[in-house]
């Protein structure tokens, strides 16, 4: 089979049954027949010489030829996206959609992006914020382009995605301005028995900072814990206890919130993921942040 023998319209239809996981809402998506969904599915799989779907219960399951199709399906119809978007203003950015979890710190993710609005990338960004794994949903079916997180993506051979360290920072107790002396003295022995304000336990750094407690067997007072970062540390504003953050960003914290380092937790580091999808023709910009990958993204910053 060669090149012209192949109907993208086809491959359209094949698409949308794959999506919907049946011919007939397929259909319905489609504004077609469920007969000329199926009759046009057929001529597909004839030409590829490959069974596409197998029945499963009421639905229908990709077969592995099936997959392999939807992967080539999903990159043409994303490339042909990018190519209307290209032909119909040539002086149009091309797009580089990311999303952000709700945990990733704003210098961090500046510090990971800003290189795609540059020459020469030239990206036009598109940063949207949400939880962990409704972007990884969005970013299966390539409405994201990448995901920044402090987590790799489960390992799921369905969803295909590549999750890859790109930094690291060393971690510090932070207090408000009014409470930093009365904790600085004697640090690490100072924690014991101060108000502590902590990630919630689900959280990757968590486990990190109990260790470290534990190890210098300091048992502070746990007045809150946070699934919101910036949550975390607007109670920390507040005067309501310390906090951990990057000690890289004592100038941002100290704008922002008022706080200070008191100590730097040795050992103890937050990490960030860029998690992509496997393509054949990676983006261009998420290729470039890959390529940057494994740099102490926040240097510590003398006290």
């Amino acid at each position: 089979m060669g090149p012209d023998d192949l109907n993208f319209r086809h491959l359209l239809y094949f698409w949308a049954v794959a999506k919907e996981g049946s011919i007939a809402r397929a259909a319905e998506r489609l504004d077609l027949s469920a007969q000329a969904v199926s009759a046009q599915l057929g001529t597909l799989e004839r030409q590829l010489g490959q069974a596409l779907f197998a029945p499963q219960g009421r639905s229908l399951a990709l077969t592995d030829a099936g997959r392999t199709t939807l992967d080539y399906a999903d990159q043409i119809f994303q490339l042909g996206d990018r190519l209307r978007h290209a032909v119909s203003d040539r002086n149009a950015r091309q797009r580089f959609a990311v999303g952000l979890s709700d945990v990733v710190p704003k210098l961090v993710a500046f510090r990971v992006l800003h290189a795609a609005l540059d020459p020469p990338l030239a990206m036009r960004l598109e940063c949207s914020e949400g939880g962990f794994e409704h972007l990884l949903a969005e970013l299966a079916i390539n409405h994201l382009d990448l995901v920044l997180a402090d987590r790799p993506a489960p390992t799921d051979a369905h969803l295909k995605l590549q999750s890859h360290l790109i930094g690291k920072a060393s971690i510090a107790l932070y207090a408000h301005s009014a409470l930093h002396a009365r904790y600085t003295d004697g640090f690490p022995r100072s924690v014991n028995g101060a108000p502590l304000l902590l990630p919630a336990r689900n959280h990757p750094l968590r486990a990190d900072i109990d260790a470290w407690l534990q190890q210098h067997e300091l048992r502070p007072e746990v007045v809150g814990e946070f699934s919101d970062s910036a949550l975390l540390k607007t109670f920390g504003r507040g005067r309501y206890g310390l906090f951990p953050a990057p000690a890289g960003m004592q100038e941002e914290i100290a704008a922002q919130f008022d706080a200070r380092p008191v100590g730097t937790l040795a050992g103890v580091h937050e990490r960030w993921y860029a998690i992509v999808t496997r393509r054949r023709i990676p983006h261009p910009a998420a290729a470039a942040i890959l390529a940057a990958a494994g740099q102490e993204l926040l240097a510590e910053q003398p006290a």
